[in-house]
């Protein structure tokens, strides 16, 4: 069972739309709420804070050894 702690880096297991936010996202946890809920930051390339939310540990993921980083555009549209 994966225990995530704060500053850990994961991976969202859901689209958030009205976030701007699709499964595959790399975020980082900021804060450790019990039990099991999780203060999570999304942010951009150049390090601009672009979502700061609430997440239980069923939405998120450990990364990976065989995940893929890619970038893509921030949609803004939600």
């Amino acid at each position: 069972m994966t225990r995530f702690e704060k500053l850990d880096t994961v991976v969202l297991n859901r689209d958030l739309p009205e976030h701007g936010l699709r499964e595959g996202d790399l975020g980082a946890i900021v804060e450790v709420y019990e039990p099991d809920t999780f203060e999570v930051e999304f942010v951009s390339a150049s390090g601009r804070t672009e979502a700061l939310v609430t997440l239980k540990k069923e939405d998120l993921r450990a990364v990976a050894d065989g995940d893929l980083l890619t970038v893509r555009r921030m949609d803004r549209s939600a």
